[in-house]
């Protein structure tokens, strides 16, 4: 590191502008490394390359100025910063194509320090304070203080972890005058605030703020200007945070901030955070939304525990509401008066990327990630996913007791490949699936592979074979009762991908599954494709169940057991590993009751690995009619409809097969029932309506269009 003493730096000076004009530049420090104290003025060269490897500090009574389309880059990984002493100046004389970048070698939030300017103008933490890091005084008397101008800067990859409790944001006002100019000015993928003003009076437009990973943008400690076009994008806690003092909410001077024309959108926690006393707040034309889903806390947000707030304070008017999330309905806080206008603007454009901000103010495309479409948590109360919106599922969404989900025609739900991606609903809860033959509904993954994701549960307290009730195989959900109708909401038109997570060696999801679904639920063109266990599964419960698909299936296509007691029409069921169909009674007690009770008419099974028709555990009642099944591997040499030898439980006699086509039945394989069922043929038979092809009333919606 090369650091320059005050009397060499000024000798330098001095001999370079002897043979300078004055519009030449003055480059006295070594632009390999920059780091030092600078205490003149230095102006630096647009077409030298700057590096810096350590702190850079403009002392008093000195200046710094950098012309358009200079970049500097700091070392990453090290505490190398930018500070402008009180009493120093910084001039950024960027434009919006050439502005100025100080990044870093290393393009990761946190490799390097940022940008630090301390001024003279009042704060509320008595007559002023030292940088949080860099250890510079700032605050005073001088309200009108000027530290210089900037305009069109981008910082990138700031906010380098100095101590433990000591963190670089991207740009710092400490304590900075309103003679200082601020306009256009971004920072982009900070490891902390993107930018932040420690009280002071500086006037702050055309701010930027990009992947922070703590607040967008932050004022705090007696604050008092104006902020005109701000916009704070992706940041992992506030978008906004405004605080009038940490440690006594209600110093003087207190807090004063107007600011007009703001976007603030996509946020992990508070989208605006009004802290600690939040002082007076005159907000105009905002465009806020986009708040992780489930955290079920206002947009605009104050801590109960703050007694110095005081909600009048605030003036929120031309408020735009979007993209809030599920779970998050909540606009502002109690007291607080708010004016909406659907015709706000924000910061110009909405949620998209300002005009004003192209060219300077990101090294890429500003694209807007909306996190309230990670749909995962718990909701207990009606929630509601827009048509055609495509959502993400990244853990599980789980509605309880009096909740609802609502999911419209259209919707796509993109899972992460995850043991604990799933959707529960359960007892007492409901779903509402809204899909058309057009528009169905999608619940899908990110890995389009069997087995990336969980699938559908649905709880109810219809009665089941297994005693009062039990726990569901995954998500450990209560099932079961004496509840016949019991109503967990409607299904239409929904397709279920790649599902089927082995969660663990004994517990697989299927694609479907409804535990214990009472009669007053309604289940109409349901399809589960390419899932690693059961396409869709039925344990116990009440509900009917039309038009059901299910493609390639890891292991049977559709499955009942343990009482179900329901009506089945339009069934297709094609290529599965195991059986096409598995129907069931009780697998600890074959003659348990109520015991299964299955009607199932208009169905079509074909093409299986092993037994097309499992006749299982029991069984129960089956009544089949108008069945179209076969395409049974070669040589199995086994029953169409198959029952095994030692079932004790097992009644040919409550198994009745009406208008039966037996099609394709594989070499070897020439047993249609296993002793004792009688069956009437039919070869004309049409099953789920085309016979082994594929339904019509499938087309376009149960499979993904290859």
């Amino acid at each position: 590191m090369k650091k320059l003493s005050f009397f060499v730096l000024s000798l330098m000076v001095l001999v370079l502008a002897s043979c300078n004009d004055d519009n030449d530049p003055v480059n006295p420090i070594d632009p390999d490394n920059i780091a030092g104290t600078i205490t003149t003025d230095v102006v630096f060269n647009a077409a030298t390359p700057y590096k810096l490897d350590g702190a850079l500090i403009i002392a008093d009574g000195a200046s710094l100025t950098i012309p358009a389309g200079t970049k500097i880059t700091a070392k990453g990984g090290t505490t190398s910063y930018i500070a402008v002493a009180q009493g120093g100046q910084i001039f950024i004389d960027g434009s919006a194509n050439q502005p100025v970048i100080m990044t870093s070698d290393v393009k990761t939030a946190g490799s390097w320090g940022g940008l630090i300017i301390c001024g003279k103008a009042p704060v509320n933490t008595g007559e002023g304070g030292i940088s949080e890091v860099g250890n510079l005084p700032y605050g005073g008397s001088v309200a009108d203080d000027n530290s210089g101008s900037i305009n069109y800067l981008r910082v990138e990859y700031t906010g380098y972890v100095y101590t433990n409790e000591k963190q670089f944001n991207g740009v710092t006002f400490f304590g900075v005058g309103s003679g200082t100019k601020v306009d256009y000015v971004s920072s982009y993928m900070g490891n902390d605030d993107g930018i932040e003003f420690f009280g002071g009076t500086v006037n702050a437009s055309h701010l930027v703020s990009i992947g922070s990973n703590d607040d967008g943008i932050d004022f705090a400690d007696g604050w008092s200007g104006t902020g005109n076009y701000w916009y704070a994008l992706n940041s992992a806690k506030s978008g906004i945070e405004g605080s009038n003092n940490g440690t006594d909410g209600a110093a003087t001077p207190m807090t004063n901030a107007t600011i007009s024309n703001i976007t603030v959108y996509g946020m992990g926690e508070k989208p605006w955070f009004l802290k600690e006393g939040a002082g007076i707040q005159t907000i105009d034309n905002v465009v806020i939304g986009g708040m992780v889903a489930g955290k079920e806390q206002a947009y605009f947000y104050a801590s109960d525990s703050d007694t110095d707030f005081d909600p009048a304070k605030i003036s929120l008017t031309n408020v735009k509401f979007v993209d809030m999330g599920i779970g998050n309905t909540i606009k502002a806080i109690e007291g607080l008066s708010i004016t909406e206008n659907e015709n706000a603007t924000g910061a110009g454009n909405g949620v998209e990327a300002p005009d004003w901000a192209a060219g300077w103010a990101s090294p890429e495309d500003i694209t807007p990630m909306d996190p309230s479409t990670n749909i995962a948590g718990e909701y207990t109360n009606d929630q509601v996913l827009a048509a055609g919106t495509t959502y993400t599922l990244d853990g599980a969404l789980i509605v309880k007791d009096g909740g609802s989900l609502t999911i419209e025609e259209g919707a796509t739900i993109i899972a992460t490949a995850s043991s604990t991606t799933y959707i529960a609903i359960a007892q007492g809860a409901q779903i509402f699936v809204q899909g058309t033959a057009e528009n169905p509904v999608v619940m899908t993954s990110e890995v389009k592979e069997a087995g990336s994701w969980g699938g559908l549960v649905i709880c109810g307290k219809a009665p089941v074979n297994t005693g009062e009730g039990g726990i569901s195989e995954v998500g450990n959900l209560p099932y079961g009762g004496n509840v016949a109708d019991d109503n967990s909401g409607s299904i239409n038109y929904l397709r279920v991908e790649y599902t089927g997570y082995v969660f663990t060696n004994e517990k697989q999801f299927n694609g479907v599954t409804f535990f214990g679904v009472g009669s007053g639920t309604v289940v109409d063109y349901v399809s589960s494709y390419k899932g690693n266990d059961d396409g869709i599964e039925f344990f116990g419960g009440t509900v009917n169940a039309s038009h059901l698909v299910a493609i390639d299936s890891n292991d049977d296509g559709i499955d009942f057991a343990d009482g179900w007691s329901g009506t089945g029409n339009y069934w297709y069921s094609y290529n599965s590993a195991k059986s096409g169909i598995e129907g069931s009674n009780n697998g600890t007690n074959g003659a348990a009751t109520p015991m299964t009770t299955a009607t199932i008419n208009n169905v079509t099974v074909y093409k299986m690995g092993e037994k097309p028709w499992f006749l299982k555990e029991g069984a129960g009642v089956q009544t089949i009619t108008n069945c179209v099944i076969g395409g049974l591997a070669d040589n199995k040499g086994q029953a169409y409809f198959y029952a095994s030898g030692d079932d004790s439980a097992f009644d040919a006699s409550k198994i009745t097969l009406t208008d039966v086509a037996f099609v394709d039945m594989g070499t070897g394989n020439t047993e249609k029932a296993v002793v004792g069922i009688n069956f009437t043929e039919k070869a004309d038979a049409t099953g789920a309506g085309n016979g082994k092809e594929a339904p019509d009333w499938a087309a376009g919606w149960a499979a993904p269009a290859e």
